[in-house]
């Protein structure tokens, strides 16, 4: 993995961000829950990120 690679990532997260803040204002009338703004999906996003990497690398390994 390259430093070209991880500059690849970055338009993915802001986007990742941005559809679960649109993807969240959907749901959470339903579960009567608030919406949440743009810097708290960037928070949510980054926290799944971190979760999930390395998830995501020890499954790369493994093949």
């Amino acid at each position: 993995m390259g430093y070209f690679s991880i500059l690849g990532a970055i338009p993915g997260f802001f986007l990742s961000s941005f559809f679960f803040m649109l993807l969240w204002g959907v749901i959470a009338p339903s579960l009567d829950l608030a919406t949440v703004g743009y810097p708290t999906a960037m928070l949510m996003t980054i926290t799944l990120w971190v979760a999930v990497a390395p998830l995501a690398a020890a499954t790369a390994r493994r093949k």
